[in-house]
């Protein structure tokens, strides 16, 4: 999304958290406006200012300063878009448990970043109950995912064990925020 005021630079940049965003507090306290325009951004990351403010009823350069201290605060981590998988030729979604080996637990933060690096990964989860870890890969077909699980995870020596699920359906929410 470019907001009014950003360098050129800065609306060429696609999917990077800004280093120099403070943490967000928790249970930071947001106004219903604030609230509005980080839905609006959900739904339309490209959406223009003007047309945020309007939809808010606040002037653009309110709306302007809003979300910047909603980036400062880390509360707007970054702005992406929503990718069709199918179209990629990755018509198949898998959401796969992983169980860590006990004598292994020492690996597991390796373990996970070296999960993100895998081609077809799409999101890592560490977890706490039956399975360690939950990953979810969009990949060609059901030959692609048995390919995975056995070369990337079944083979590695700190894997207990796995289970995998297919994805038939999914809808996609905005992010709880209130």
């Amino acid at each position: 999304m470019t907001v009014q005021g950003e360098s050129s630079a800065e609306a060429r940049t696609i999917h990077r958290a800004r280093p120099e965003h403070r943490s967000a507090t928790p249970g930071a306290a947001l106004d219903e406006i604030d609230l509005r325009l980080v839905e609006l951004l959900q739904a339309n990351s490209r959406a223009a200012n003007n047309a945020l403010a309007d939809a808010v009823g606040i002037a653009p350069s309110t709306c302007l300063q809003r979300i910047r201290r909603l980036r400062e605060t880390g509360v707007i981590t970054r702005f992406t878009v929503d990718v069709d998988r199918r179209v990629l030729g990755l018509g198949l979604q898998a959401l796969i448990g992983v169980r860590i080996r006990a004598g292994a637990r020492h690996e597991m933060s390796a373990f996970m970043t070296a999960l993100a690096t895998l081609p077809g990964v799409v999101q890592t989860f560490f977890l706490g109950g039956d399975e360690d870890f939950l990953v979810h890969v969009a990949v060609r077909d059901s030959d692609a995912v048995r390919d995975f699980v056995l070369e990337h995870l079944s083979s590695h020596p700190a894997v207990a064990g796995t289970r995998t699920s297919l994805v038939l359906d999914h809808s996609r929410t905005a992010a709880a925020l209130a």
